[in-house]
């Protein structure tokens, strides 16, 4: 498998120019409530936000918006990695915006959000990964949403696990979710400049160090792997004592993207399920449209005993 990057562009060998014609089972909802989805909108443009939902262009985007749920998105919009399956912008980041903790607290009100996902950009050009600012954001929500859950979506933080580690530890949020993303053999392809044994590192200690915080992590499938590499992947989270996955089918974003290999078909995604539930998962979601914080007020309905309206 070779490809060539140009121009922060991925262009594959011609073994992939194959599209395959996405199947009738993967379709996104379009909005019930167009109304809602420009406030919501407007209200993250308005105080110079960004969401993962629009800047990773997630097919979820409408009825999540509808039901006012949304991921912000942290440190920019421009990461300094080029995985080949994602659409956020790459590139060299600007300055971080030091008042977006205290926006993202002020937002959550606003929308009302009775649970918050925060993620970010990869961002390997700071010291601390960023992580800094992940801890400014859950201690002003903490201050200003006392009965809001908070969950963070964090990188790997390549240069500085063990540091970000324990500042994470002096404040943790509610769930730590840190993405696995594919199996460690297509790595090269899809996550370049990631290490499959680092990601596993990253959420087995900060449970060790924080034996009461939920952990979670994703992967997509439709990238070429095999099934025994994406049982071996499941395993492997739960000896890392993951307690939630997500497991959603890769969608490519753009003709430059890595190419689908196989669409999952909704009975293959439903026999991951049942596996994962069997190797002892407190919370498994699965299906072609998942991804990591979709529904994500639903998935720890079960864990915190609470109801979401």
């Amino acid at each position: 498998m070779k490809d060539i990057n140009y121009k922060n562009k991925i262009i594959f060998s011609n073994t992939y120019k194959k599209i395959l014609r996405k199947p009738k089972w993967i379709t996104s909802k379009f909005p019930i409530d167009d109304k809602k989805i420009k406030i919501i909108k407007k209200i993250i443009k308005s105080n110079n936000l960004h969401s993962v939902c629009e800047e990773a262009l997630c097919p979820n985007i409408y009825e999540c918006f509808n039901k006012k749920t949304l991921t912000f998105m942290i440190l920019g919009n421009i990461c300094t990695r080029k995985c080949s399956f994602c659409a956020v912008l790459k590139g060299r980041p600007k300055e971080i915006d030091v008042n977006e903790p205290k926006k993202i607290a002020k937002v959550a009100n606003i929308i009302n959000l009775k649970h918050v996902v925060i993620t970010s950009v990869n961002r390997d050009d700071l010291k601390d990964g960023g992580v800094n600012h992940f801890l400014k954001c859950i201690k002003e929500i903490k201050k200003n949403n006392l009965n809001t859950t908070i969950e963070i979506l964090v990188p790997d933080f390549k240069k500085c696990i063990n540091y970000a580690i324990e500042k994470i530890s002096t404040c943790p949020p509610d769930i730590f979710n840190h993405n696995i993303e594919s199996v460690p053999r297509l790595y090269k392809y899809v996550r370049k400049g990631a290490n499959y044994k680092n990601s596993l590192y990253l959420l087995k200690k900060i449970k060790e160090k924080n034996p009461y915080l939920l952990t979670k992590s994703g992967f997509m499938v439709g990238l070429g792997e095999k099934y025994s590499e994406i049982i071996n992947v499941i395993k492997d989270l739960k000896k890392n004592f993951v307690d939630m996955i997500t497991i959603g089918q890769y969608l490519q974003p753009s003709l430059n993207h890595f190419p689908v290999k196989k669409y999952f078909t909704i009975k293959e995604f439903n026999k991951l399920e049942t596996l994962a539930k069997k190797i002892g998962f407190k919370n498994i979601f699965c299906g072609p449209l998942v991804r990591s914080s979709y529904h994500s007020r639903l998935q720890i309905n079960k864990i915190f005993k609470k109801k979401y309206n």
